[in-house]
């Protein structure tokens, strides 16, 4: 699946759970969604990293931590940035490649 084939896939998501929740979420709803899902990958890798007590995560299964959980929460992620460029009418692909390329032309200069 391309880039692209997976923003289309998450925005065909998205118009279906519009359809349950009936209604569009706004943009400040996603932004919210965004910052919990960054709370969630922060908690998932301070408990992989051991940054908490030792077993923390077999005291309180809420601490629970794997490679797994924190690849679907860099999903999730990726899926609320998908609703806020939605939001804004903003082709994610062609954002990411023009940032992307500013960035490579930056560090060209520098030599590197």
């Amino acid at each position: 699946m391309t880039f692209k084939e997976a923003i289309n896939l998450s925005e065909r998501i998205i118009t279906r759970f519009e359809k349950i929740e009936q209604r569009e979420w706004g943009v400040e709803g996603a932004v919210i969604e965004l910052a919990k899902q960054l709370g969630e990958l922060s908690k998932l890798v301070m408990v992989c990293e051991k940054y908490y007590f030792a077993n923390r995560d077999k005291v309180d299964k809420k601490y629970d931590s794997s490679k797994e959980k924190i690849g679907d929460e860099l999903a999730d992620i990726i899926y609320a940035t998908v609703r806020i460029a939605r939001h804004y009418r903003i082709n994610l692909e062609d954002a990411y490649i023009q940032a992307r390329k500013t960035e490579d032309d930056f560090l060209r200069s520098k030599g590197v």
